[in-house]
């Protein structure tokens, strides 16, 4: 049981320490968030960008240590940058 990752034991150590509360309306929070990932899913437009090489090689290695494909970094890393300027 000791073979947590830091993000399991981070999780865990919340749990333990009662900091989880439960949802009041279980059932529309639910349906709020599909939607929200619906939405974060759909890939609707195509954007063609010039960067550098070397910030691609980059992008392409974190992506690789992530298991996932670049483009899919890429675009994550715009949608939180484009959620976070609207928080704010």
């Amino acid at each position: 049981m000791n073979n947590f990752d830091n993000d399991e034991k981070e999780l865990l150590d919340s749990f333990e320490k009662n900091e989880w509360h439960s949802v009041k309306d279980l059932k529309q929070r639910k349906l709020e968030l599909e939607e929200s990932a619906r939405a974060t899913i759909r890939k609707d437009k195509r954007v063609n960008i010039r960067i550098s090489e070397r910030d691609l090689k980059e992008l392409q290695k974190i992506a690789q240590r992530e298991g996932l494909p670049y483009q899919t970094l890429i675009s994550s890393i715009l949608h939180k940058y484009v959620n976070k300027a609207q928080t704010e």
